[in-house]
This record gives structure tokens, sequence and C-alpha cells, in this order.
């Protein structure tokens, strides 16, 4: 959703507590055909229509006030606010005709009713959306005429006669303001945008010494000036006032934070990172702004393979300083998984859902972390947990289940996919095949095939798209060696849609080795292992299996070596390497043998 809407948005629910009780004071239709009775309940209808807009209850607003509308289809002020309605619903989206339709509904009340202003804006807004400025314009102007030191009036006047390409009517505007209101770096910021569009360097930088005059210590106005040199190429000047601002407020984190921004702009790597770092340990910038600088501070970082510790021992200290703020542990997670430390991740996950239980994403990041360290335990119970506190998260279930998967809980798997085939929507169509597929991967486990490529077949029946299932059920096929054509098939298909993922690609291959094309099994897996990060004991023990039907018997070795690192109690990988590795051992007595001779 994009700002406008969110700005239209709360503006509505000030409309709907305030303009309401002289909303009616003319709206009322005296024609004939409608009964003063249908009128009184019309009324009586749009103010319940209030209070459900006031309880958030968008759905129930609607229907109400279609309703009123039904039965007083002539007060301007209901089917205002029935366009209001059906204006939020097409999400702001001009291509959609409800949405022209809606400002026209608007447009006849706020004609009619010039004094309510707020219904004013909110319809001037909308047509912004719609890029029918010239109409916004017309109506911030009558309203101009009855409140002539409206400052929001005004800014929005000066706004479209901007986006109207007429930047001299926007700056005299912005001059009116300034007369009423003093000098702002808002102000300033907006004036310097329409003498950039008109290529008056001179103008902008005379309105930005005239602002530096009033003030020259004022840190605003001398960031603001450093800024705008810079922009402008003056990078000696612009570091002039970015010193100037540092030297009056040498505490301010803000000054450090625009010398970081602008060691970054000249390319000095140095010096941007000393004033990163104090920007983010100063006590005085705000949590949001030394996020953004601790996320592009930490990506700096691991992009040039930083191992001083700097970052993390910065993390601790911004959670030292805000110590309840969530999205500090969050990043701080990222970072660390970024970093391969899962467990590291899974901690600060585990401090962001505590301080803020309500946040389903987070959930799942902190369960999937689990899932990724194998610690499906943990990942069982912060599912659980999740799921207590935001029961309408059903993507959980997806994580739940193939956590006992896992650890062969395979009744509890089954349990936790049939809760979430229950919860989800039948329209979900990605989740429920994504579930029936997870029963089907359940059922192979169990021994029933039969079971399992129905349910995959249902899945399919569901969602056809679903190369994760095709990719399951092709896998499954070659292990009982059954109709190895729709295996490849399947799997081929799952290439096509994503031909460098590395588990579809060791599927491929493993399709291929039971078909006995060596060849195109061997291309296949050595591209899956190229494009994985972290090889399984799988995908080593399919490549040996491989490299031993080729005849490859050493480095076949070699790879299932690697498979039984990974799953040291692994039966069959181990009599494998122990046969081949006599086998080995025989030939070579062997040739020693023979080379005697």
């Amino acid at each position: 959703m994009n700002q406008r809407y969110t700005q239209i948005s709360c503006v509505a629910l000030l409309l709907l507590a305030l303009v309401l009780p002289f909303a009616f004071k003319s709206s009322a239709s005296g024609k004939k055909g409608i009964s003063e009775e249908d009128r009184v309940k019309a009324a009586y209808v749009f103010l319940e229509a209030e209070k459900q807009r006031n309880m958030g209850r968008d759905d129930a607003f609607h229907h109400l006030i279609a309703y009123a509308h039904s039965l007083d289809p002539e007060n301007t002020a209901i089917a205002y606010y029935l366009g209001y309605s059906r204006l939020m619903k097409s999400n702001m989206n001009t291509a959609d005709s409800a949405f022209m339709e809606s400002l026209r509904m608007m447009r006849k009340h706020v004609d009619l009713h010039p004094e309510d202003k707020y219904e004013a804006s909110l319809y001037a807004n909308g047509n912004m959306i719609a890029n029918q400025v010239q109409e916004a314009l017309r109506v911030l102007k009558i309203q101009a005429e009855r409140n002539p030191h409206s400052v929001e009036t005004q800014l929005s006047i000066a706004d479209a006669y901007a986006r109207l390409g007429e930047y001299r009517n926007a700056i005299a505007v912005y001059d009116s303001v300034q007369l009423w209101q003093g000098q702002s770096v808002q102000l300033l910021a907006r004036k310097v945008r329409a003498y950039q569009a008109l290529n008056d360097t001179i103008g902008a930088l005379n309105e930005m010494r005239s602002l530096l005059g009033t003030a020259p210590r004022n840190v605003d106005f001398n960031l603001a000036m450093g800024n705008m040199m810079l922009m402008f190429g003056e990078r000696d000047s612009a570091l002039v006032y970015l010193d100037k601002a540092q030297q009056y407020e040498p505490e301010n984190g803000a000054t450090y934070l625009a010398k970081a921004q602008y060691y970054n702009a000249i390319g000095d790597s140095l010096n941007y990172d000393k004033q990163t770092y104090q920007a983010l340990v100063s006590k005085d910038l705000d949590v949001e702004s030394k996020v953004d600088v601790l996320a592009d501070y930490a990506r700096h970082l691991l992009v040039a393979k930083d191992s001083t510790g700097r970052t993390e021992n910065l993390f601790n200290v911004l959670i030292q300083q805000h110590p309840l703020e969530p999205q500090i542990h969050m990043l701080f997670s990222d970072y660390l998984a970024a970093k391969d430390d899962m467990k590291g991740a899974a901690e600060q996950m585990d401090y962001a859902v505590n301080l803020d239980p309500t946040d389903a994403q987070a959930w799942n990041r902190l369960v999937i972390l689990h899932i990724i360290s194998e610690n499906y335990p943990e990942a069982i119970a912060a599912g659980d947990r999740a799921i207590e506190l935001n029961p309408k998260n059903t993507e959980l279930y997806g994580y739940i289940a193939p956590a006992y998967y896992n650890i062969k809980q395979y009744d509890k798997a089954i349990e936790v996919y049939n809760k979430a085939l229950a919860a989800v929507d039948s329209a979900d169509v990605e989740h429920r095949s994504m579930f029936l597929g997870g029963i089907g991967d359940v059922k192979c486990a169990q021994g029933d095939t039969l079971a399992a490529f129905a349910l995959y077949d249902e899945a399919l029946e569901v969602n056809p798209n679903d190369v994760g299932i095709m990719n399951n059920y092709a896998y499954f096929l070659t292990l009982c060696n059954r109709d190895l054509d729709k295996a490849e098939r399947m799997s081929g298909k799952t290439i096509q849609a994503e031909p460098q993922n590395p588990t579809f690609l060791d599927t491929y291959a493993w399709v291929f080795y039971k078909r006995k094309e060596y060849t195109m099994a061997q291309l296949y897996i050595e591209t899956a292992l190229k494009n994985e990060k972290r090889p399984s004991s799988d995908i080593y023990d399919h490549y040996g299996d491989i490299l031993m039907a080729i005849g490859n018997k050493k480095e076949a070795l070699l790879q299932w070596r690697k498979a039984l690192e990974l799953d040291a109690g692994n039966q069959s990988l181990l009599e494998k390497i122990e046969k081949l590795a006599a086998e080995l051992e025989t030939e070579d007595k062997q040739l020693d043998k023979t080379t005697e001779n």
C-alpha cells in the first residue's frame, strides 16, 4: 500500500469523527419519492456505519453505507461516503473503473458543501492520485478562498502547481506560506526542488543562504546547506558546512550520519566507516534512523568480509541503549544468519518475538531458523506458541509439520497438516497443495506409497503449477522404480521453472541415474553441487552412486565419505564405503603384483 493511501485513510478517520454531525445539515433530499421514514432511517444507518468504521470494520461500514444510500440516494453526504468506501476498496488502483466512479460520487457533496473542508481535502487527494491535478487544484483553490491562511491547503496548492510543471506559481505560494509561518528546512526543501526543476541553481542557493542567514549556528540549516552543496558538486564547500554542524553540536548523531553519507558519496570508505560508527553509538539519534543506518553498515562490512567484530559490538551497544526495540534484534538476527551463525540468529529472533509476540512474520523466521539449524524440537515449540498468539497464521503449519517429519513423528506431522487443511481458505490453492503434498511425503516415509501418490495427484489437481510437489513426486517414483517416464516429465518441468534450484537438479540427476542415462545424470548432479551452498549427505551420496556407475571408483569413494561426514550414522553409506575401499585395496595389490612381474 502506498504512502498516499495511508495518508488518505488517516484523514478519513478524522472525517468520520468530525464531519458527520454537520454533514447532514443540508444534505437530506426533500424531493418526492423518498419518504420521511426512509430519510430518517438512512441517517440512523449512516451513524451506525460511522461506528463500524471507527472500530476498523471496513466491510461492515461498506455494507451499511450502501444500505443507507439505497434508502436515500439523494443524500449527498451518504453518497460521498459510499464513494469514499468504494475508493478504499479499489486499493487506489486508478485503472479500476470503480476508482473514477467513486470520485464522481464524492464530487457532488464537495461542490454543494464547500464548508466541509475535510471532505474537500480527501476528495482533492483522490484526484491527485488519479492524476486529475486540475480538478484537485480547483477544489483546493475554493478551500483557500474560504480559509486563506490554512498552511496545509496552500502547500497542497503549491504541490499541485509543481505536478503541473508550473514551478513559478508553486514558488510564489511557498513564499506566501513562508511569510505566515517563517522559514523552515521542510519548506525550503520544497522550494529548492522547484528551483531545481527550473534549472535555477542560483535561486536554490539564494534560498538556502537566506535560511542560513536567519540562524547561522542552526545545525539543521548547516546540514541542509552541506547536502545541497554536495548535490551541486561543491564537495569542499559541502564539507565546510557539515563540519560546522558537527562543531556546533558534537553530540548530535545526525551530524555524523550526514558526514557518513558525504564520505560514502565521494568513495571515502575509511571516513564513512568512522562517521557511521559515531552516528550509531550516539544517544540522540532516533531508533528508526539507527536501524536504517545499521542495515547499510552491516551490509558494507559483510561485503568487505570484516572479521573485527565491530558490527556485533555495535548491535550490543544499540541493544543496551534501546533494550525494548524488536527491530534491532531482528536486524541482528539477519546479520548473524548472513554469517551462517544460525544459532545466534535464532537467539536474537527469539528476543524479538518476545518483545512483540504479535509479529507473525518474525515467528515464521524464528521457526525457519530452528529448522535450518536442525533444532526441530525448538522449531515445534516456537511454532506451537506462535499459532497460539497468531491463530490466523496458517503458514506456520507448513513449518511445524516438516519439523515433526524430520524427527520421524509421522502421526504428529499428519495431524498438523490436517489442522492446516481445515484452517486454510479453500481458494488458497498454493497452501492447500503444499499441505496435501506434505501428507504425501509422510505417507512415503511410512511406506504407504499408494496413498502418497494419490495425495500428490490430488495436490497437483488443486495447483498444477506446484513445482515442489512435482519434485517430491518424481523423486519418490524413482525410489520405487515406478513410472520413470512420468518422473522425468515432472522433474523436467521443475528445472524449466527453476533451472538453478539444487534440490530440483539433484532429483533430475537421480531420475536419469535410475534410467541408466549416466552422462546426463553426471551433468545435472555436478550442476546441482555448483549451485548448492550447503550440500547435503544425500547429494554427495547420489554423486557417488553416479560416479560408481560410470566406473570412477576412487572419486565415488571420496563423495561417499563426504556424505558420511554429514550423516555419520548412515549404515548403508558405511557398508558401501567399506566394500568399495576393500575392492580398491584388492585392485591396488593386484596392480602391484602385475608391476613386479
